[in-house]
């Protein structure tokens, strides 16, 4: 098997890098060596489960490649990296990417790890593809190797506020003005991009933001910004954080007896299965902007089904959250430009990628794919979806959904 050259790419240098590892070639007659992709995600810690249902989704996709003859004459393998925050991403980016080791990093879920991982690819000269990482700044820093299928944390920030404008506030029968619009999140990375988003979008609709308020990662008690919120009135609380501050969140309202007209959330945890069954009736009537979720119309996602009954003979469960969905999708989309590529040259595989045009809906994760010069796909949508009968539908946009919208919390 020739020998695959990969280039670091960083700014104007240029720097050649032998083939390693992940690229030998077998002796003779025997079949060649698996092409290894790094699969990054936090696998342990408070993010696992959602870390854990990403990969599934990028597992998904490299059986079905597999099945069908491997990429490159080649069958693939996942070589996992553990990691949760940025320390530990970057350390475990730089294992996977020592000597060769593996031929490309897929992640990530959470977007420190993100953030800091592409870092230590780029610099290594190892593509790096985030599959649904939020932060707007991942993308924003010019590297030439990184590229992103998913989301940005502003298109779900400025969706959920054009909810409460759009489509809550008419039902209401009020003004975006008279409403108190609340903006509350964890202040890391995703949070505080998707709140920023939120409040730019907030002035621009007309709101008159009651609050933002943000609160550290460590956080264990949010009854005071509960009581705050309470007595503050707040009509509308828009809400991102983790799986735990979710959960938290809505434990503390619980007690209070009280909540707001609505709440909408954006983040792994409003989307995931297991907060419906530990938070129950508390939970119903919640909204949540983010990927397609599994119950999305085949109009703009479709095969999901099948994506789902998939997941179901390999897991033995039905999946947890559309974040396995928009990974398998993203992966199909990043394997597809390698195979037509032909290789891992740095350049042809740019020039793959950025070629790269699906159409709105035209991919089983609910989104089109068309990437700008620093490796954002412009035509990753969010959705707003909301948890009804235990269950998260798609209620918008109309040709997306599934189920009629409600506007008030029940349970």
């Amino acid at each position: 098997m020739p020998l695959i050259r990969r280039r670091a790419l960083l700014g104007a240098g240029l720097a050649g890098i032998a083939a390693g590892r992940a690229f030998a070639a077998a002796g003779p007659g025997a079949p060649p060596e698996p092409l290894r992709l790094g699969a990054l995600f936090p696998f342990s810690g408070p993010l696992a489960l959602l870390g854990d249902e990403s990969f599934r989704g990028l597992d998904l996709a490299v059986d079905e490649r597999n099945a069908t003859g491997g990429l490159l004459g080649r069958k693939l393998l996942l070589v996992r990296g553990d990691a949760a925050e940025a320390a530990t991403a970057a350390a475990e980016a730089k294992r996977l990417t020592a000597d060769g080791h593996v031929a490309a990093i897929f992640g990530s879920y959470a977007s420190p790890v993100s953030f800091a991982a592409s870092a230590v690819a780029e610099l290594a000269g190892v593509p790096y593809f985030e599959l649904d990482a939020l932060a707007d700044a991942i993308t924003e820093r010019g590297f030439r190797l990184l590229f992103r299928c998913g989301l940005q944390g502003g298109a779900c920030g400025a969706l959920a506020v054009d909810t409460v404008a759009d489509l809550l506030a008419p039902r209401w029968h009020m003004l975006p003005s008279e409403l108190r619009l609340v903006i509350l999140h964890q202040d890391g990375l995703g949070g505080g991009s998707i709140a920023t988003a939120e409040q730019a979008r907030a002035a621009q609709r007309g709101f008159t933001l009651a609050e933002r308020i943000a609160y550290p990662a460590a956080t264990l008690d949010l009854t005071p910004i509960v009581q705050r919120l309470r007595g503050g009135g707040a009509d509308v609380v828009l809400h991102s954080g983790l799986l735990s501050d979710v959960l938290l969140l809505h434990r503390t309202m619980q007690q209070a007896g009280w909540r707001p007209r609505m709440l909408i959330g954006t983040g792994g945890g409003y989307a995931l299965a297991d907060t419906a069954q530990a938070l129950g009736a508390a939970f119903e009537g919640v909204m949540a902007v983010g990927f397609a979720p599994y119950r999305t119309s085949d109009i703009v996602a479709p095969g999901a089904g099948q994506v789902a009954a998939a997941y179901q003979r390999k897991y033995g469960a039905a999946p947890r959250s559309g974040h396995s969905l928009a990974c398998f999708a993203g992966t199909r989309v990043f394997l597809d430009a390698i195979e037509r590529a032909g290789t891992l040259d740095a350049d042809r595989l740019r020039a793959a990628v950025l070629a790269t045009d699906i159409p709105p809906g035209g991919s089983v994760g609910g989104f089109g794919v068309k990437f700008d010069d620093h490796g954002q796909n412009l035509r990753a949508v969010p959705y707003l979806s909301q948890w009804q009968g235990g269950t998260l539908v798609t209620v918008a946009p109309t040709e997306a959904a599934v189920a009629q919208a409600a506007v008030t919390l029940g349970g």
